[in-house]
């Protein structure tokens, strides 16, 4: 099993952080401000586009999202190093957020995955024929086709318009966004070094 690397760890801890003191009578007030809402309403204020990201919809949410970047963040961060991690992490979920405004029926979102997704779309770069084992169902796959699939899911019931509950395109943006960055950081290995 991997080591945590300091940014992942950090990035863990403040999820958890935020999310649990979220609960907390004492900040109850505040989280408006860790939900993004539609830009046109008087409940959008601009910190949102940033700390959206850290907050999440349930447990499971949380767990889910934390989960993949336990296992798979911490590869990619050991290859880019920490600075240009965290970058290319929040950039990510920065992005993810372009595409969710652009087509996700003005709705509010909430939570990592848009930066999850990039980091998955990281780890299946740099490592594209690693074994991932699913947990449902249980079955191993290689990385470059687990982040296909992922997406084409995403784009499937994004565009069909579906009652998920999951802000599919918010996925898509974060990966794009992260497409991006891996062609930037290809031609400039140096970024953020």
């Amino acid at each position: 099993m991997n080591s945590l690397t300091d940014v992942v760890k950090n990035l863990l801890l403040i999820n958890v952080v935020v999310y649990f003191a979220l609960t907390l009578p004492f900040f109850a007030n505040y989280y408006d401000y860790f939900v993004l809402y539609p830009l046109d309403t008087p409940r959008f204020h601009p910190i949102q586009i940033l700390t959206h990201m850290f907050n999440h919809g349930g447990i499971s949410h949380l767990f889910f999202n934390m989960l993949t970047l336990y296992f798979f963040g911490p590869n990619v961060e050991r290859v880019w190093g920490p600075r240009k991690f965290l970058f290319y992490y929040l950039v990510c979920g920065l992005g993810s957020v372009l595409l969710h405004v652009l087509f996700g029926g003005g709705s509010a979102v909430l939570g990592a995955s848009g930066a999850i997704s990039g980091v998955l779309l990281a780890f299946a770069f740099l490592y594209p024929n690693a074994k991932v084992m699913l947990l449902i169902p249980p079955i191993p796959l290689k990385a470059k086709y687990l982040v296909m699939i992922l997406l084409a899911v995403d784009l499937y019931l994004g565009i069909s318009g579906a009652s998920t509950g999951i802000a599919h395109f918010a996925h898509l943006g974060g990966a794009l966004i992260g497409a991006i960055l891996i062609q930037l950081f290809k031609r400039n290995p140096d970024f953020m070094r």
